[in-house]
């Protein structure tokens, strides 16, 4: 009787390890596809706003190009069209693209 308690206790933790083993392969499967390529985009991002100049051309979200006109901590004033008096001020966080000026 002894004996089958021993064969079933070590049936129950073989299948144990196999269990923490499924969750940390579920896991590490997990950070590989979604966290990791969210946290590279968000550095990316963070380094193409810390670059942005003024009389740079940015893209923003809403899909208008603009030139940056003044930038402070965390927004930007953008001038839009060519009569030179649409300018708004919007947040960084809205500029999808910068496009460098032909100054540099």
């Amino acid at each position: 009787m002894g004996l089958l308690l021993t064969a079933d206790q070590s049936a129950t933790a073989g299948g144990g390890i196999v269990m923490i083993l499924y969750i940390v392969i579920i896991v590490a499967f997990m950070y590989f596809i979604m966290i990791r390529p969210q946290k590279k985009e968000q550095k990316r991002m963070a380094a193409m706003l810390s670059e942005m100049a003024v009389g740079d051309c940015v893209l923003t979200t809403s899909g208008f190009y603009g030139i940056v006109i003044d930038i402070t901590d965390d927004t930007i004033i953008v001038e839009f069209g060519s009569n030179k008096n649409c300018r708004i001020p919007m947040q960084k966080s809205a500029v999808a693209q910068i496009e460098k000026s032909d100054a540099e």
